[in-house]
Order: structure tokens, then C-alpha cells, then sequence
């Protein structure tokens, strides 16, 4: 395995490209999508540019998303990310360019 963040999960056998792609802005709908239920909110009140952490998330809550998150994309990720990429946009932007 490599030390990258991301790592892909092979769509078959014959290569190793992501199962699935989406853009910053689909990945952000589905964070922001996430939290809102989670947080029983409305998804207009989840604001993108603020911390993980402001959310209330513990370390489990953080850690479900990324398993979540990880079986939406098809891909592996860090259990850190958040830590990494502490707000909806920062760590969105990332997915979608890894």
C-alpha cells in the first residue's frame, strides 16, 4: 500500500482506478447531506468553512463519516482526514483532486 491519503480501491481486477469519481462540489453535498442527518439540522445550516470540530463530532462520529464517506467513494481514506482537512470545503477539495 502507499503512504498517499487516498487510496483506490481497484473497479476490477485488470486496474486501479477509482470505482468512482466526483467533483468537490458532489462530495461537499454529501458531507454537508451527512451532517444535517446526523445532526438532525437542516442541511442549509451546515455551514462549509467552519471546523469539524464546531460540529460537535467526536472522534467515533469522525471516524463513522470517513468509513461512510470511504464506501461512497469507493476508495480508502485516512482515518485523519479530518484532522487534515478540518472544514467541509477543505476536505472536499482535496478528494476531488487525489
Amino acid at each position: 500500500m502507499s503512504n498517499s491519503i487516498v487510496q483506490t480501491l481497484p473497479s476490477d481486477a485488470s486496474n486501479n482506478v477509482p470505482a468512482k469519481t466526483a467533483t468537490a462540489n458532489e462530495i461537499q453535498e454529501w458531507i454537508v447531506d451527512y451532517l444535517a442527518e446526523l445532526l438532525e439540522m437542516d442541511s442549509d445550516e451546515v455551514e462549509t468553512d467552519v471546523p469539524f470540530d464546531r460540529f460537535g463530532l467526536d472522534s467515533t462520529a469522525a471516524i463513522g463519516m470517513t468509513g461512510d464517506l470511504e464506501d461512497w467513494l469507493e476508495c480508502r481514506l485516512d482515518p485523519t482526514l479530518l484532522y487534515d482537512y478540518p472544514t467541509i470545503e477543505s476536505l472536499s477539495g482535496h478528494l476531488a483532486t487525489a
